[in-house]
């Protein structure tokens, strides 16, 4: 049991420096990785939203489903595997991001900006917490969706064949893509090809092997006061602090954070229909990428969920900005909140008496 605490923590150590490392190669602030903002941004560059400010293909994403796909395959973890639900998992992950979109960030970049002194992402961190003890609860009741079953091994390469085919095609030909041209906008802002795929595969790695996964942390407190996942996301924040203080990035404070806001009730609104619908797929959007990679086909169904959600969002007014939520992201994240329990109640077994 020790090796396994000293295992995810060292792993958490190492992401929290690679994540602030990747700010100082110029990654937004508070955002050396964010799975929402990055598969935001990527949808942008494929030209599925118009949002000029965050289109951008991140190689962070790309790195991080190559990274669990290599070594799943090496330590033959990699196993083909889906049909549980896909259509239930494909609205679970729409919604999820727009939870993630209305807080500005998936759990990831939260504990990072904490990290960076942003007292936001307390407010951020209490939904989320809230968000997965009502998932919790519906566990309790007996909530699951169909099991999975082992597929054609073509189907579980599919998906990282697909994020190899992208990384040519950006690099070889980017006029392809919609990019963002400003310097000081989130999609401009970016460390090095090279830099940001390298780091994704280090992470990708380290979290197939640890299962690293916030949501699946805190879950696992509620339901067995095991500490063991979450001690590697605390490993991570407290890395990136002392790099962001060693390096001057420690800036604290709710007001003029870089990309968040300070509305409260929104952004805590917008992490519970985050940890709540985590908590019914399963995982966070990290632990979705990185079972993606091992072969997954329900999680890369997922992550549809999120691509779609995250174009849906800035083509319909739904993602906040640093100004605040909008009036239609309001709605949906009430809406989503709705659906999701919804899905949570109906995929709930209930006891037969006796």
């Amino acid at each position: 049991m020790k090796k396994e605490y000293y295992k995810i923590i060292f792993a958490g150590i190492i992401i929290g420096i690679i994540s602030t490392a990747l700010v100082l190669f110029g990654n937004p602030k508070n955002m050396g990785f964010c799975i929402a903002c990055f598969i935001r941004d990527t949808a942008g560059a494929m030209k599925l939203h118009s949002a000029s400010a965050v289109q951008y293909v991140r190689p962070e994403i790309i790195g991080l489903i190559l990274g669990s796909f290599i070594l799943s395959m090496f330590s033959k973890e990699h196993k083909a595997v889906g049909g549980s639900s896909p259509i239930t998992r494909f609205i679970l992950g729409f919604f999820a991001m727009v939870g993630a979109l209305m807080f500005l960030g998936c759990p990831f970049r939260m504990i990072l900006r904490l990290a960076g002194g942003d007292y936001n992402a307390i407010l951020g961190l209490f939904g989320f917490i809230v968000g997965i003890g009502i998932g919790v609860f519906f566990l309790k009741k007996g909530y699951s969706l169909n099991r999975t079953y082992e597929i054609k091994k073509i189907d579980g390469n599919i998906f990282p064949i697909i994020q190899v085919i992208i990384l040519i095609l950006f690099v070889a030909f980017p006029a392809l893509f919609a990019l963002s041209s400003e310097p000081n906008v989130p999609g401009g802002m970016h460390a090095p090809i090279i830099i940001s795929l390298v780091a994704g595969l280090i992470v990708g790695a380290l979290a197939q092997k640890t299962r690293f996964c916030m949501m699946g942390g805190i879950r696992d407190i509620i339901l067995f006061k095991d500490f063991k996942l979450i001690s590697g996301f605390v490993a991570v924040l407290i890395s990136a602090l002392i790099m962001n203080i060693i390096f001057k990035k420690f800036t604290p404070g709710f007001e003029g954070q870089a990309i968040a806001h300070s509305d409260f009730l929104w952004n805590f609104l917008g992490t519970l229909l985050l940890g709540f619908a985590s908590v019914l797929l399963g995982g966070c959007p990290l632990r979705q990428l990185i079972l993606t990679g091992e072969g997954n086909v329900d999680s890369a169904i997922t992550f549809l969920g999120y691509f779609v959600g995250a174009a849906f969002c800035h083509n319909f007014s739904l993602a906040s900005s640093g100004k605040g939520p909008t009036l239609n992201g309001k709605i949906a994240v009430i809406f989503g909140i709705i659906v999701v329990t919804i899905i949570a109640i109906v995929n709930s077994k209930k006891e037969k008496k006796v």
